[in-house]
């Protein structure tokens, strides 16, 4: 007998996702040789797309491994078939890309060097050896050197350099990891590196470490911008580099080569080590070791250090030979965006880096790093940009029309939406300055032709004097809609999820624009994608300064005892280093309500247990106090003190901290222990906050809690609200692919605005 003939067949799929500068057309041509299969693979605008001709059962097998063994870095969503008449193909071959202006996909964020890569840049033998620039399919820059899609070098800013016969040859090499890597090159016909000012102009990473050891601060072009780095064990290396960043308090990031050096810097779980190793290789906060050899400087005051590892081969390379942690900070003066150009950089950090070490391949996009904490063994954004933007964060339904929403005034990202897509941009900053708004400007005009969106409606927050409403009206949309900011806060939670709602929705964050024109910031909700009901809140007080109380938690502490001036004598250390001037002015405010708006902000109620401790009365960034609140209270066990809730106006609830600042005056008065107080005073509003959601719930027959707002990065608050909500049988959601900060506002309003449109669609 014979056997029987294979049947032969062909089919052409349409492969949807992140499959673009990813190796995916490369590892479609080796599995389609590996089963004997005909046809082409090639990029078109929004697919992969693929013909396959062979036996029936040899395209079954491949389609399979397909979703099985995809690269690292692709993301399929959606393989879809089209059954074809055979036409006797037996070769495979890979096309040139398609246009098609009508189609829009993913792009990959830049990645860190893979393992195979930092092999050979470390192999005197390889071609490829200390070459800073090294990559393959499987690593390097991807976004910050994409111009257009779909993604071939010739939309890349690698266009400038024309392959040498060797990389040419790997490129149209099918057994090759680098077959149709884009970033291809090697020493002979790719980007250079050099450092400015240098006597050692043949060594420029040997002349930068020198310079490092040496106590200098040396700007460092990356991926997606410059780094300032100076050597992370020097502590007056580390304080000059304050002193010219004019960034006094601050934390430092620092940056090791391997996780064994991360280790020997801070105590590392095995979650938290998963996430530093990760291919997005972010920033992670790590409670420090108390032996670690990095200077206090680094950090001041917290208990905890950022640390990321090297990520591209230059990092490797410097850090291979200065041999010891490096800070690794964003280069640019305070508060402007990070520097992406060699010539940008020169001007604007002339008086901070004594030397720049500078190369040749053009950033197409700015890219802050990513910076994350771990919660129950997750991730918790703090900071999402590179490795993980402009991966898109859908939307659980799709909008009628296409739409940008354009974010808050602080920690700014904006969301593009067509569809039930959502691309949330990486971090862009906060909306003070031109630099930034232009920075906003450029990258919104990048993600509209990257992914061929334009907008038909804006969505803005309901702050009049923010930039981003001046800017949402600029943008000559058909129509603005307005989302209140805590709502923002809670759908973007929601969202995330999946979660139509409606939840109760928890809200703490530093300030936001409310409903009745105060400064919201302790907001219990009723909330889903379209409404929502404010049913709670911390009680109102008088935040003398305004904006200026941020920096100054005495102010707010102050603003709290005109509520109950006889409790002077317990929330009088919060006064004890303010001269009695400054604080007749500010009783003045009070009393006249000039500039000292009402406020319900768990943010601002932070800072004011802060100054009543004595941990800051006076605070150099943004979030400092309760970050040192924080700190100070680590794992301390405590009891809660009273913060009780109380029937208010219309229906709500108000909690009232007045107690509870009374009782850690009274406890400070009397000789406490300050980190117990600080435990008390967390495990306070956790309980406070978990009872009155659980009464808030039940009123209203709701099982399902989301927690948003900046508050929640602090990660003892986020856990003991979420266990006393658990252990009262209910639900909670809390961010995962965005961050509880500012950073989701944009996501948050961009749902809401698609549900709005959609239930004006379908009414």
């Amino acid at each position: 007998m014979t056997a029987a003939t294979p049947v032969v067949t062909a089919v052409r799929l349409r492969v949807t996702g992140v499959v673009q500068g990813v190796g995916f057309r490369p590892f479609v041509h080796r599995l389609a040789a590996r089963h004997s299969l005909g046809g082409w693979v090639r990029n078109a605008a929004g697919e992969v797309q693929i013909e396959l001709e062979g036996a029936a059962q040899a395209i079954a097998d491949f389609q399979s491994a397909l979703r099985r063994e995809a690269p690292p870095l692709a993301r399929i969503e959606q393989v879809e078939l089209e059954p074809l008449a055979p036409e006797g193909r037996t070769t495979f071959e890979i096309r040139s890309s398609t246009l098609d202006p009508a189609r829009r996909q993913p792009v990959s964020p830049d990645v860190a060097l893979c393992a195979a890569c930092e092999s050979e840049l470390f192999d005197p033998q390889d071609r490829r050896y200390r070459y800073p620039f090294i990559t393959c399919t499987d690593c390097g820059p991807r976004f910050t050197v994409i111009e257009a899609m779909p993604y071939d070098r010739e939309r890349t800013s690698m266009r400038a350099f024309a392959q040498c016969p060797d990389c040419a040859r790997e490129y149209r090499d099918p057994a090759s990891r680098r077959y149709h890597s884009e970033t291809n090159s090697c020493p002979r016909c790719g980007p250079r590196i050099w450092l400015e000012p240098n006597d050692r102009a043949d060594e420029p990473i040997a002349a930068a470490a020198h310079l490092l050891r040496s106590g200098r601060i040396v700007a460092v072009r990356g991926l997606g911008g410059f780094h300032l780095a100076c050597d992370a064990t020097d502590e007056s290396a580390v304080r000059l580099l304050r002193e010219r960043k004019r960034r006094e308090q601050k934390p430092f990031a620092i940056m090791v080569r391997s996780l064994e050096e991360a280790r020997a810097q801070a105590r590392i779980t095995p979650a938290e080590a998963e996430l530093l190793m990760s291919r997005e290789r972010p920033i992670v906060l790590v409670r420090r070791a108390h032996d670690a050899t990095v200077a206090r400087a680094v950090a001041p005051g917290l208990d905890t250090v950022g640390v990321m590892l090297a990520y591209t081969p230059l990092h490797h390379l410097l850090l291979e030979e200065i041999g010891r942690p490096l800070v690794m900070t964003s280069g640019n003066a305070s508060e402007e965006p990070i520097a992406t150009a060699n010539a940008d950089a020169v001007r604007r950090l002339a008086g901070l880096a004594d030397a720049f070490l500078l190369h040749d391949r053009e950033i197409t996009t700015r890219y802050d790093d990513s910076v994350l904490r771990v919660v129950r063994e997750a991730p918790l954004f703090v900071r999402r940009a590179r490795g993980y933007a402009p991966l898109p964060v859908d939307l659980p339904m799709s909008s009628p029309v296409p739409l940008v929403a354009v974010g808050a005034h602080l920690k700014n990202t904006f969301a593009l939406v067509h569809g039930s897509r959502a691309w949330v941009s990486q971090h862009i900053g906060d909306l003070e300055n031109l630099e930034t708004l232009e920075h906003f400007q450029h990258t919104l005009a990048d993600y509209k032709r990257l992914f061929r969106v334009r907008p038909d409606v804006a969505v803005r927050d309901c702050h009049p004097g923010y930039l981003s409403s001046r800017v949402a009206g600029e943008l000559g949309c058909r129509r603005i809609l307005l989302v209140q900011h805590h709502h923002a806060h809670i759908a973007a939670v929601l969202a995330e999820h999946g979660e139509p709602g409606p939840a109760v929705g928890i809200a703490f964050d530093g300030t936001g624009y409310g409903d009745d024109a105060q400064v919201w910031g302790g907001e219990f909700l009723v909330a889903d994608l379209t409404e929502c009901t404010r049913v709670g809140h911390v009680r109102y007080a008088p935040l003398p300064g305004g904006d200026a109380a941020a920096r100054a938690p005495w102010r707010t502490a102050r603003g709290y005892l005109s509520l109950e001036p006889w409790e002077a004598g317990a929330l009088a250390p919060a006064f004890a280093a303010v001269d009695r001037q400054t604080l007749a002015v500010v009783d003045r405010q009070i009393a006249t309500r000039l500039n000292a708006p009402l406020h319900s902000s768990m943010g601002r109620l932070f800072d004011a247990a802060a100054a009543i401790l004595g941990v800051r009365a006076v605070a150099h960034y943004e979030g400092q106090a309760a970050m040192e609140l924080e700190a100070l209270a680590g794992d301390v066990a405590a009891p809660p003190l009273p913060f009780p809730a109380r029937a208010a106006a219309r229906g709500t609830w108000e909690l009232d901290p007045l107690p509870l600042l009374v009782a850690l005056g009274e406890a400070a008065g009397r000789g406490a222990d300050r980190a117990t107080l600080a435990a008390a005073f967390h495990e306070s509003v956790a309980a406070g906050t978990a009872d009155l959601a659980v009464r808030c719930a039940a009123e209203r027959d709701l099982r399902t809690v989301a927690l948003g707002g900046g508050c929640f990065q602090n990660t003892r608050l986020l856990e003991q609200v979420r266990r006393r909500l658990e252990q009262a049988g209910l639900r909670v959601l809390v961010p995962r692919r965005l961050s509880p900060n500012d950073g989701s506002i944009s996501y948050g309003q961009a749902a809401v605005a698609a549900a709005l449109l959609c239930q004006e669609a379908h009414p």
